[in-house]
């Protein structure tokens, strides 16, 4: 796939047919799944009626969310019609009523924690964008699942202590970011209270970050999700004090490990691919920020190169072998946005 700096109609079409091809492709599979008994040893698709494809369950519920964001922006695309048909046939009370079942069971507290709620919390924020009947009933089919992933996060953030830091699923500033957007759109002002008072306690005294990174199988930047995290829960004028604090050598292009694209050396190897995905996310955060200073401020022409490298370095990629072809879209959509 060319490299495209703009969500175009080609790219939209493009991304969409990536994520048709695989929301519904039931194996390989890699489960997060709690053997309690025998009886629990089930296919994908018995144990996750909506979202058993695409390798795992977070990368198929935000696969949903790329193809209802697409529906939204591009609503007379040709693959408008196959995202129609796939969400009357899988967004449904009925099974969204079995995923419910399946997190309600004994162990399951921490099932796609925190990654898979927040990508949840986003695919049922991006449903109430849209206006048509038809979104309407998807939306109010998810909103029980919707409800308990935001419940789970008010039960947890008062007993999370710390937060982790990691450049993958368990990256909390990553999880933040995304419940936030839907808090937002949901109005619904209690969770929105305690994330943004966790993400102060957190992160507000947070100063002068070295950025060791990539790690081997990162797919986000502790540095600059983090960043971007601290860009929605503060103030214009303080987020500015925050990031120059936090960062403060960004006009000179340090840490200089933010400004370089990660070497990607074995997309078949589903850890090493995640590297792409710290490209495509790199690009989004570096966009976001750029957005904050105004055009006279050095730092906004550096933040908005870095994305760009990181952009193009990966998006070729999007639609190669499974272990990045099953995701990346999403990132880079994120990216375009």
């Amino acid at each position: 796939m060319a490299a495209s700096t703009s969500l175009t109609p080609a790219v939209a079409r493009r991304f969409a047919q990536v994520a048709l091809s695989h929301v519904t492709q039931e194996y390989p599979s890699k489960l997060d799944h709690v053997l309690r008994k025998r009886a629990d040893l089930k296919a994908p698709r018995e144990l996750h009626p909506v979202f058993f494809g695409s390798f795992d369950w977070h990368s198929c519920v935000h696969g949903y969310w790329l193809l209802a964001t697409l529906l939204r922006l591009f609503p007379e695309m040709h693959e408008a019609d196959k995202i129609e048909k796939l969400f009357d046939a899988q967004l449904s009370v009925t099974k969204v009523r079995a995923e419910l079942r399946y997190l309600a069971q004994p162990l399951r507290g921490t099932f796609e924690r925190p990654y898979g709620w927040a990508w949840l919390l986003m695919l049922s924020a991006e449903l109430n964008r849209h206006a048509s009947k038809n979104s309407k009933r998807w939306s109010d089919a998810l909103a029980p699942l919707a409800d308990a992933f935001a419940q789970r996060f008010l039960d947890f953030l008062p007993r999370a202590t710390y937060p982790t830091r990691v450049g993958t699923h368990f990256n909390s500033a990553f999880a933040i970011t995304l419940a936030l957007e839907y808090a937002e759109v949901a109005s619904n002002d209690i969770l929105r209270k305690a994330l943004v008072r966790k993400a102060r306690d957190w992160y507000s005294k947070d100063s002068d970050c070295q950025a060791w990174e990539p790690g081997g199988d990162d797919f986000l930047s502790s540095a600059l999700m983090e960043a971007e995290c601290m860009r929605r829960v503060l103030k214009a004028s303080d987020f500015s004090s925050w990031l120059d604090r936090f960062l403060p050598r960004l006009a000179v292009r340090e840490p200089s490990t933010l400004f370089v694209p990660a070497t990607v050396s074995d997309r078949s190897d589903g850890k090493i691919a995640h590297l792409d995905g710290l490209n495509l996310s790199r690009a989004w955060c570096w966009r976001s920020i750029a957005a904050t200073w105004p055009a006279s401020d050095p730092r906004r022409d550096v933040a908005l190169e870095a994305a760009e490298i990181h952009y193009a370095a990966s998006l070729p990629h999007v639609a190669g072998d499974y272990m990045g072809a099953h995701w990346l879209a999403t990132f880079a959509l994120l990216a375009l946005l």
